[in-house]
């Protein structure tokens, strides 16, 4: 991986045994990381190496001992954070955030290879906003745009099927399986089912959330659901599920996915078309009590014309009252990376950045979303999704450059902004601040954008040339703590630039049939539900979300299938 071109300062430093993290926490993050040999992160990148870890702190003396820690170059502050917008250059503070900086700007040689291999082979590329740092710079610089999308998963299936009408031959899903599945089951559904569809590593790229969903509580939750009596129940599930998942969802109570762009109008709209509804959210369970926050936060701070014009025209605070009191949240799933952002982070957020724009993904604690969620009110943050906070940063940072260049003097505004969620987007946020900057020349020297990273100080990170496997501190790029969450995907760091230019190469030369390791899961093929192929069932809960997203609402189908039930 060129992320070995780090370049960071270690020495070796003598710390008690007492001030190691204890070995139940060490034990938390390494079970939530590394689920499986078959879902663990590469050893280069995710804390699949740190397994040994565990072996050696169960053992260990309470005599001092030799630890090996990385120290930053320079006093950084609470959190690491990059500047954008100062000369030409980023400047990035602290060594976390360096590791991030060291790929924003792309080899002009690997954009070369990988255009020219994707060019040959004539594939397209939808990744997802968490790629690693260097990919997505590469993929931002390559020249053929209309080959290429860095999105949230809602879009990826969408942009796929452009590609295909646009005459491509083969479809690279840069993210986690349900991605590569979810891209599949699309692309069939819109007659290019013959289109192949290849993964980025031949191991299976796991979510710790979508795994949630595949235990046996997961079904005994959505049985009691389908045994209202009272109400009638939908399962609204959220996108980061297996197609497997959805199927069997879809097999016990009506089924619709969401995302967390779409999430709030899902539940909404299927209130006022459903009588007597009662919604079943999950697997993510911070996002569930995101809502259900959100939704009482909107009953004591609005009116019911406020609730109409800004929420839902057909809703008021009764309809709401109804809704929330009717909303049931799984309570065992998460995301690894979201979890991080706990009570710790959010009181250095408050103590140390006052001024700072909040953004929190839907996913995120409670305790960071209830902060984004009061800063959102008075429009200093926002909550919702990776695309939510994307376009945020955005809007704040063009309202800054259009008032600064209408101006004769020489004030200057330095935006802060804490990025609550995976920190692979800072790439597309310093392309939008650039793109920014240079169209509004004015403002150029006047606007700087800091992105903030809320890395926990008792981070861990993989380091082969520790003899424990492992090294504390934030310093690379996987910022992953002892507490639980990561501020970088392990997982989705398994999509990595060298291979993307292989399965291109390889396809060029024709040699396709070498990659069937590389296709999407195919746990359904072959099976039937209720005499209907399996990967027709689980594709249902998707086109219900897709004729919401073009329709404005459910379908009658949905409606009878939900009252019937």
């Amino acid at each position: 991986s060129r992320f070995a071109t780090r370049t960071l300062r270690r020495v070796k430093v003598p710390v008690p045994a007492t001030a190691l993290p204890a070995v139940s926490s060490l034990q938390l993050i390494l079970q939530q990381t590394v689920r499986s040999s078959s879902t663990s992160p590469p050893s280069s990148r995710g804390l699949a190496s740190a397994a040994p870890a565990v072996q050696w702190a169960e053992s260990c003396s309470p005599e001092p001992i030799g630890f090996e820690v990385v120290q930053p170059k320079e006093d950084v502050g609470a959190f690491p954070s990059i500047l954008i917008g100062q000369g030409e250059s980023l400047v990035a503070k602290g060594s976390f955030a360096e590791a991030q900086k060291a790929f924003i700007d792309p080899d002009p040689e690997s954009v070369s290879e990988l255009s020219s291999a994707m060019e040959a082979a004539n594939v397209g590329i939808v990744a997802h906003f968490y790629m690693d740092v260097e990919l997505q710079s590469v993929l931002q610089a390559l020249p053929n745009q209309k080959r290429v999308k860095i999105s949230d998963s809602l879009v990826m299936g969408d942009a796929a099927v452009k590609m295909c009408e646009d005459g491509a031959e083969a479809i690279c899903v840069l993210g986690v399986d349900f991605m590569s599945e979810s891209v599949a089951a699309i692309l069939g559904k819109n007659g290019y089912g013959h289109i192949p569809v290849y993964r980025a590593d031949e191991r299976k790229i796991g979510c710790s959330l979508a795994e949630s969903a595949e235990n046996l509580s997961y079904g005994a939750w959505l049985t009691k659901a389908a045994g209202q009596e009272d109400t009638n129940p939908l399962h609204v599930i959220y996108i980061n599920t297996s197609l497997e998942t959805k199927a069997m969802s879809t097999n016990i109570v009506p089924t619709v996915t969401c995302t967390s762009s779409n999430v709030l109008q899902t539940m909404l709209q299927s209130s006022v078309q459903i009588p007597d509804l009662s919604i079943w959210y999950g697997p993510d369970t911070c996002m569930g009590y995101n809502l259900q926050t959100m939704f009482r936060k909107v009953l004591a701070h609005w009116s019911d014309d406020e609730i109409k014009q800004k929420l839902h025209q057909e809703h008021d605070r009764a309809s709401i009252q109804k809704l929330l009191d009717n909303l049931h949240v799984y309570p065992s799933g998460n995301c690894v990376v979201h979890h991080m952002f706990g009570k710790e982070c959010v009181e250095t957020v408050q103590s140390q950045y006052p001024d700072a724009f909040v953004s929190a993904h839907l996913e995120v604690p409670g305790e960071m979303f209830e902060i984004a969620m009061e800063a959102s009110l008075t429009d200093r943050g926002v909550v919702g999704s990776t695309s939510d906070i994307l376009n945020f940063i955005t809007k704040k940072v063009e309202e800054a450059a259009v008032e600064l260049q209408q101006r004769t003097s020489d004030e200057k505004k330095n935006l802060q902004f804490i990025l609550g969620t995976e920190a692979g987007m800072v790439t597309s946020i310093v392309s939008n601040v650039k793109r920014i900057l240079a169209s509004n020349p004015a403002a150029k020297d006047k606007v700087t954008a800091e992105i903030i990273f809320p890395v926990a100080s008792d981070a861990v990170m993989v380091d082969s040339d520790s003899e424990f496997g492992i090294s504390p501190g934030v310093s690379g790029g996987e910022g992953c703590s002892t507490a639980g969450g990561c501020a970088t995907c392990p997982f989705m760091k398994m999509n990595e630039l060298d291979k993307v230019v292989d399965i291109c190469n390889t396809i060029a030369d024709g040699r396709s049939d070498t990659l069937t390791g590389l296709h999407p899961p195919k746990r359904l093929e072959g099976k039937t539900i209720k005499g209907r192929p399996a990967v027709e069932v689980g594709v249902d809960s998707i086109l219900h979300m897709r004729h919401l997203m073009s329709e404005g609402r459910f379908s009658e189908d949905l409606v009878k299938e939900v009252v019937k039930n």
